[in-house]
């Protein structure tokens, strides 16, 4: 009796959820293709670039001075007393210590500012997205990616990157 009650519940379930979804103006958004097409992507990496290009030539001159040392140990170490092979040893483990660290905070750094980039990016495509919907009257936008089949006409992709584009 109860699985009956359940099949019964379950089937009323399956025939009213289209019956639902044709009384709501549905759209979704492929925010993946969005923010790939987005003409504001360039300007943020333009911008992280220059803002870590002063950090990223430090480290590349202190990579090429360690491999100047290097060279210089394995060219010149058969005629290098031991108290100079010693300092070159330190020199060189100081020097590959110091890029650790620093390539390291680069690197966070990097991902932190690339975040908040992100997060501005994401906030203007989610205004543009609410304003087509209030627009077009949408009662329900879904990322693209939840759902398995749509309409090409409900996808409004194209919409909001124009949308953006007009207003870079």
């Amino acid at each position: 009796m109860k699985k009956t009650v359940t099949k019964a519940l379950m089937t009323l379930a399956l025939i009213g959820a289209p019956l639902m979804a044709q009384a709501e103006k549905i759209a979704v958004v492929d925010m993946a293709a969005v923010f790939e097409q987005l003409p504001q992507r360039e300007k943020v990496a333009k911008t992280l670039q220059s803002e870590f290009a002063d950090r990223e030539a430090g480290l590349k001159k202190k990579q090429q001075e360690l491999r100047t040392l290097l060279e210089t140990q394995q060219r010149d170490a058969a005629i290098m007393s031991k108290d100079q092979q010693t300092e070159l040893q330190r020199k060189m483990e100081s020097l590959r210590s110091d890029l650790q660290l620093k390539g390291k905070a680069l690197n966070e750094d990097f991902r932190r500012r690339s975040g908040e980039e992100q997060n501005k990016l994401l906030k203007t495509v989610l205004d543009a997205v609410n304003k087509i919907a209030e627009k077009e009257k949408f009662d329900l936008v879904l990322p693209r990616q939840s759902v398995v089949y749509v309409k090409p006409t409900s996808d409004i992709s194209g919409k909001v990157v124009e949308a953006l584009s007009k207003g870079k």
